[in-house]
């Protein structure tokens, strides 16, 4: 398989962290988002994928442009270790907590939106990290309750075996950082986040670990 990748995308983080628990392979494709007008730009890559944004996951002739439905994917063609439960209700609660971040948090914070702010709209730099840590603090809060309020959920997102609800949590947590978010009012999350980096499938996923990372 190869994962055409940007160190700093928290979707492509989301799928790095899911190969790792999965024990699969994998060769990394760099596409730097801003270098020569951002790379995601070329018509070499936009035939593989149309939206032109990252990651893209090629398993043999298929190529696959859309974080969670790479992770669905893994999850059905190599379904050992499952990153789902095995029950309906769970697999429907995990699914609502990756659906909190991907459709809810992240689109909003997403690099094209900001450039947008940015250069179409004239917002200033402070006044960009000021959207970006708001809609942060809405969402995030938001997964704390699901958390914090669930006795399904254990050492992470749901009982004590990482799965795909981690995948989506630990890249949100890591820009959330990046932006100096306020971590005070999302202690379970942040509880789960420190268990997560405890693990090398975890670790070896982060964006300074990637052959592609930059200070």
């Amino acid at each position: 398989m190869k994962l055409y990748s940007f160190f700093r995308s928290s979707a492509a983080y989301r799928v790095r962290i899911a190969l790792n628990l999965k024990g699969l392979s994998y060769e990394t494709i760099p596409v730097h988002l801003t270098k020569q007008g951002g790379q995601q730009f070329s018509e070499t890559y936009r035939h593989l994928n149309p939206a032109q944004l990252v990651p893209t996951l090629i398993d043999d002739e298929l190529a696959i442009g859309q974080s969670v439905a790479i992770l669905e994917y893994l999850e059905e063609t190599h379904p050992e270790p499952a990153l789902l439960p095995s029950d309906a209700a769970g697999r429907a609660r995990v699914r609502a907590i990756m659906q909190s971040i991907a459709c809810d948090i992240h689109p909003l914070n997403n690099l094209r939106v900001l450039k947008y702010l940015k250069h179409e709209l004239g917002v200033g730099n402070e006044q960009r990290d000021d959207w970006y840590r708001h809609w942060i603090a809405i969402g995030l809060e938001a997964v704390e309750r699901m958390l914090a309020d669930s006795a399904d959920t254990g050492l992470f997102c749901h009982g004590d075996t990482p799965g795909l609800a981690d995948t989506l949590l630990v890249p949100q947590m890591a820009n959330a950082r990046r932006l100096g978010c306020d971590e005070n009012a999302i202690p379970t999350i942040v509880r789960i986040d420190k268990a997560c980096m405890e693990l090398e499938a975890f670790r070896l996923a982060a964006p300074d670990n990637q052959p592609d990372a930059e200070v």
